[in-house]
């Protein structure tokens, strides 16, 4: 089982690289994978007090896969994002792989997202806000994209107190 040591650090070259898709031969192992991210997420939590979600390149797995936990878990499978709004606001992001690391970046306030989930069943789900920028952080790290890379400006940057 994978655990925190694991999680890919600011500077690892994986984080920069675009994911492959999920095929459905890989199903059997999404379950596996998935107890990885689960397992991380807790223990970021517990050390850190934040996670909400986790892309599979966090962890070395170069695979077009989220792993989702406020609620409830939700698995998102090759997940695709359309209808962007032209609405965006202005947040402080965070990220697992640079925990003590905050961004000021802009999210889009709502999107659309369609995805794969466990029973590799099509889904698509309508968010905004908080959930919006949650995924698009999240999609981004499928794309090889950090928050570090949307920030506003080189002032936007500062350390988690």
């Amino acid at each position: 089982m994978k655990g925190l040591h694991d999680m890919l650090q600011l500077g690892n070259p994986l984080l920069y690289e675009v994911c492959d898709p999920v095929l459905q031969t890989e199903l059997p192992l999404v379950k596996g994978w998935v107890a990885d991210m689960d397992n991380v997420m807790k223990e970021i939590r517990i050390k850190y007090s934040f996670g909400r979600a986790i892309a599979a390149p966090q962890l070395g797995i170069m695979k077009r896969l989220i792993y989702m936990n406020i609620d409830k878990p939700v698995v998102f499978i090759n997940p695709e994002i359309t209808g962007l709004s032209k609405e965006m606001f202005e947040l402080w992001d965070d990220c697992m792989s640079f925990p003590n690391l905050l961004v000021r970046v802009k999210r889009h306030k709502s999107l659309t997202i369609r995805y794969l989930d466990e029973n590799w069943h099509q889904q698509e789900w309508e968010v905004s806000d908080d959930l919006s920028e949650l995924l698009q952080h999240e999609y981004d790290h499928l794309n090889g994209i950090l928050c570090t890379m949307r920030a506003i400006d080189n002032k936007s940057f500062k350390w988690r107190t």
